[in-house]
């Protein structure tokens, strides 16, 4: 499947076939990774992937084989099989024409990084794992605040947060540890307003183009 993506990407615009450009983001929930992937797209042109859209898209869709199990593992605030996940941003980035892309809130734990190292890893530059690093109290809050406000996600409440927060800490910090070995971690306070965090991620980004 990847390799159609190549050969459709160098059918495209671009002047010669590259790999695709990934940069992972990584955060804790409510670290505001959506709401910066946003300023990222539209300042310099990367495509938005969020892992966790991608599986709610897939648990709403009518007769999807994986609805059920993806529901039950956002509800449990525990992580969906790598293979599905794999096979979602597979697919959106094989549907894009585009070549520079943001992977929101993956991989997230070892299981996602060892899938994603059998499959992907050798077929994609990876420039980057942009970490925005907030405080629990913080990024619960902003969750609440945003489930009040009808964010439709069935895990935005007291009970699934305790539950993700758990998972994140025992699960996704260590991949943060492991690439921060291989220096491709951006570190960013996120605690701080979307506009003070976005003037640190665009020196960042400045400095991979």
């Amino acid at each position: 499947m990847f390799i159609r993506f190549l050969s459709v990407s160098c059918r495209t615009a671009m002047s010669a076939c590259q790999k695709p450009k990934v940069v992972f983001v990584l955060g804790s929930p409510g670290a505001g990774k959506g709401t910066q992937c946003k300023n990222i797209v539209d300042e310099f042109g990367y495509v938005h992937l969020s892992a966790g859209d991608l599986l709610r898209e897939e648990r709403n869709k009518p007769g999807s084989q994986y609805g059920e199990l993806i529901e039950s593992h956002i509800r449990n605030g525990s992580i969906v099989p790598v293979a599905i996940t794999c096979s979602l941003i597979e697919k959106a980035m094989n549907d894009s024409p585009a070549n520079k892309f943001l992977i929101d809130g993956f991989p997230r734990n070892k299981e996602n990084l060892s899938g994603w190292a059998e499959s992907m890893a050798d077929k994609v530059d990876l420039q980057a794992v942009l970490f925005l690093d907030c405080p629990e109290e913080v990024s619960t809050k902003r969750c609440l605040d945003r489930g009040a406000q009808g964010s439709g996600r069935s895990d935005d409440n007291p009970e699934s947060l305790k539950k993700r927060f758990h998972t994140y800490m025992n699960d996704t910090m260590p991949i943060i540890e492991h690439y921060e070995k291989q220096s491709v971690v951006r570190k960013v306070d996120a605690e701080r307003s979307p506009a003070q965090v976005f003037e640190d991620i665009k020196d960042i980004f400045n400095a991979l183009q």
